[in-house]
């Protein structure tokens, strides 16, 4: 035989199933009962007929993510991009050689023009394709706005202003720009081709100043709704596409909010915003098309491209409620989560944002800003400058769209069973969420009345929890954190600055790094970081799992572990005097417990530990021994967070 022949046959048999074959999911069913009924030592008749069920997770807002999908899941195709529901994008004709666009924000914290100007003019050159513009207070001076889009194609490149209170006086500014343009004939012929959004958010400040998960901060200033409804009524008359008011559900999201609030909270404002130019004499059309949003992406690959897949869908919607469903479209501006930015270890941070990115590209987002992967510290604090790090936060986008190709495809995830059944329920948990906005008074009214905040609150606590007892990982923060890792400037108060939005931000990190805050305290006071010395039982095989477990726990909290490796019972007292600490945590299997932990504790207590622990829950010390119990239990499931507190203190670290 040929090896044409053989290549050809054995190609065909990869890719052609035999007639009549498919998946037998009972038989799949079976195989996952035999598994968990061998974990969790019972007959497989005891797991039900959906014995899968017992591996499904439920999300933040009740979405339960099942570990199959099959072509039972199946649901009929979604209308094509820019068809109402607009589930697979908003525009129809969106340029799948140059995907989305990649925006970079500018003028924060630099007042020069005239090097922000260079700024803007170096990134369009390297890849940027979208200009987020910081204006007014400590950022460049609306006056100087011309100067700082000195030698800029707005056509080419579109502009999103963020200017506080100054957005009427900035959006003033940018429309006298291109109106000189226009005048002195700058080469552009259509002018809707140029898009630029003013950027007002009055409403999503107003949450921002209500409510601040981390203590009292300087409120935010903005542009009133009613000024933010003139600026809508001047934009409808121009002739380039110009969007006045920016939803930003950022600020949910900051403040501890699930996917669905965020959604549902965005589209109450948004309504809030339409109702508001209804009255002012807009026409629905015209009021929709005043509006675009800015959601969070996160590291979550698959909840962020059902996401923005699901809001879309909403939005939708709501137009529709309105009487308008064609005009639905809003765009969507991404940005990675600033709540996933860590401190520790934030090299990691890179993958975080590429995966953000990637889930909101796949997911149809118009517009995409990595934060620097190191925003959640000071300026030079890693040693590297921001211009590396804005480099490596643009080329994040680059190699996704230039060398990974997903913009050469629209909604690339579609019909896939997982994506479309998580978007179909996250789009109706969201919808929930504002209903009940609704039906509790709006947007505004709730805001002001705690209301929203309290109910985003539950979810910031829940997290908080999961995070603490890490059931959700983080990292080289809760999980394999780098033990050699560089002290960081930790102030007087015990944090260590960052440059987000300081006070807004509840990160999930945040308390596991003040722990390792007080370590780095601790090393600067004394030389040395805080130590707990491990007392294995048993050989290597038996106790490295235990040792392993609370080095990586002892580790998130700073903490180093002094482990003498494998030691005989009899020599376990002398390791712990030589450990240099007081101490210590026995680390073994149940049935060495069984045999030795009692006399190990006992040893430890006359080698002058003034604390013994055990590695493991309660349960696996033997109940009989209870007069020479351990001092405390350190198992999986614990506050993690609220034990290496307690653990510093007895170890007298500040």
């Amino acid at each position: 035989m040929s090896h044409t022949k053989l290549i050809r046959m054995t190609v065909d048999r990869t890719v052609e199933a035999e007639p009549g074959v498919g998946p037998d999911i009972e038989a799949w069913r079976r195989s996952v009962a035999g598994v968990l009924a061998k974990s969790r030592r019972v007959s497989p008749d005891e797991l039900g007929e959906r014995p899968e069920d017992l591996l499904a997770i439920r999300t933040e807002d009740g979405v339960t993510i099942r570990p199959l999908y099959t072509s039972a899941d199946d649901v009929p195709e979604q209308p094509l991009p820019g068809q109402f529901p607009f589930t697979r994008g908003g525009d129809p004709l969106r340029d799948v050689n140059r995907g989305w666009s990649v925006m970079a924000r500018f003028g924060v914290n630099e007042r020069d023009p005239e090097a922000v100007n260079e700024s803007i003019l170096a990134a369009l050159e390297s890849g940027t394709s979208a200009l987020w513009l910081a204006v007014g207070g400590d950022n460049l001076p609306v006056e100087a706005i011309d100067r700082a889009l000195k030698g800029v194609l707005l056509d080419l490149a579109p502009l999103t202003l963020d200017a506080g209170d100054q957005a009427g006086a900035a959006a003033n500014a940018v429309l006298a720009l291109l109106d000189a343009r226009a005048r002195e004939g700058d080469g552009v012929t259509d002018r809707s081709r140029v898009s630029i959004g003013l950027g007002a958010a009055p409403l999503t400040t107003l949450f921002a100043n209500n409510y601040s998960p981390l203590g009292d901060t300087a409120k935010l200033r903005s542009v009133d709704l009613p000024g933010a409804v003139r600026l809508a009524a001047t934009a409808v008359n121009r002739e380039e596409t110009i969007r006045a008011l920016m939803v930003d559900a950022t600020v949910f999201h900051d403040a501890g909010s699930s996917d669905a609030q965020e959604i549902g909270a965005a589209c109450a404002a948004g309504v809030e915003y339409v109702e508001a130019m209804l009255e002012a004499g807009l026409s629905i059309d015209h009021a929709l098309g005043q509006i675009e949003f800015r959601f969070a992406a996160t590291d979550d690959q698959f909840q962020s491209t059902a996401k923005f897949r699901a809001a879309r869908q909403v939005w939708a919607r709501v137009a529709d409620v309105l009487g308008a469903r064609d005009a639905g479209a809003a765009p969507q501006h991404a940005v990675t989560s600033s709540a996933m930015m860590t401190q520790r270890d934030p090299w990691v941070n890179m993958l975080r944002t590429t995966v953000a990115a990637f889930g909101a590209g796949v997911g149809g987002a118009d517009t995409v800003t990595v934060l620097p992967f190191d925003a959640a510290l000071p300026a030079g604090a890693l040693g590297v400058a921001d211009s590396f790090s804005q480099r490596i936060a643009r080329n994040t986008q680059l190699l996704l769209i230039e060398e990974s190709n997903l913009g050469r495809v629209l909604d690339p995830a579609g019909g896939s069973w997982y994506v479309e059944k998580l978007t179909s329920d996250l789009a109706h948990a969201a919808w929930a969420v504002l209903q009940s906005i609704d039906g509790a008074g709006g947007f505004s009214a709730t805001v002001e009345s705690g209301w929203l905040c309290g109910k985003i609150e539950e979810v910031r606590a829940h997290r908080e929890t999961e995070i603490s007892r890490r059931k959700i990982k983080l990292t080289g923060v809760n999980e394999f954190p780098d033990s050699a890792e560089k002290p960081l400037p930790v102030g007087p108060d015990g944090t260590v600055p960052d440059r987000l939005a300081a006070g807004r931000v509840f990160r999930y990190a945040e308390p596991f790094e003040k722990l390792r805050n007080r370590s780095d305290l601790h090393l600067a006071d004394n030389g040395s970081r805080p130590t707990v010395f491990l007392a294995p039982l048993g050989p290597l095989a038996e106790h490295n799992i235990r040792t392993t477990f609370i080095a990586n726990l002892l580790g998130s909290g700073g903490i180093e572990a002094v482990n003498p490796g494998a030691v005989e019972s009899s020599g376990l007292a002398d390791a712990a005097r030589q450990s240099g600490t007081r101490v210590a945590v026995i680390c073994g299997t149940d049935k060495r417990y069984a045999q030795e932990a009692p006399d190990a504790v006992r040893a430890l207590r006359e080698a002058g530990m003034t604390s013994v622990m055990l590695a493991g829950p309660q349960s696996a010390y033997p109940d009989e021994n209870t007069d020479v119990s351990p001092d405390a239990y350190l198992g999986a499931g614990i506050d993690a967070v609220a034990a290496l507190a307690e653990l510093l203190d007895t170890l007298g670290v500040r």
